[in-house]
């Protein structure tokens, strides 16, 4: 009984846990921002667009921000906000998943 109830306790707990790692937006396309919201919110935060694509459901601008640092920002298409930043270089890349400070 007590290694069910522990098993049982894993299940109900286990599939929380991987909802909170999923990256994909699941949002319906009549929900979504126009892309130009995207690119405006670039613009609002000083980056530099050279891509805006979208990702799992989720756009992803491709760019530079304010100090010409390479960026990769993923965006809720409904909501607009940012999910993940990632400043990239040559040699690897630093993920932040938290909102990020815009310098």
């Amino acid at each position: 009984m007590k290694k069910t109830l522990t098993v049982l306790g894993f299940l109900a707990v286990f599939p929380a846990g991987l909802a909170n790692a999923d990256d994909d937006c699941f949002v319906p396309m009549a929900d979504w921002q126009p892309r130009d919201a995207v690119a405006r919110l670039a613009e609002e935060n000083g980056w530099s667009v050279r891509r805006i694509k979208i990702d799992d459901g989720c756009y992803e601008i491709d760019g530079t921000d304010a100090a010409g640092r390479r960026i990769e920002v993923t965006v809720d298409p409904a909501t607009l906000q940012v999910l993940e930043f990632e400043y990239e270089d040559d040699r690897h890349r630093r993920r932040d998943r938290s909102t990020p400070s815009h310098d």
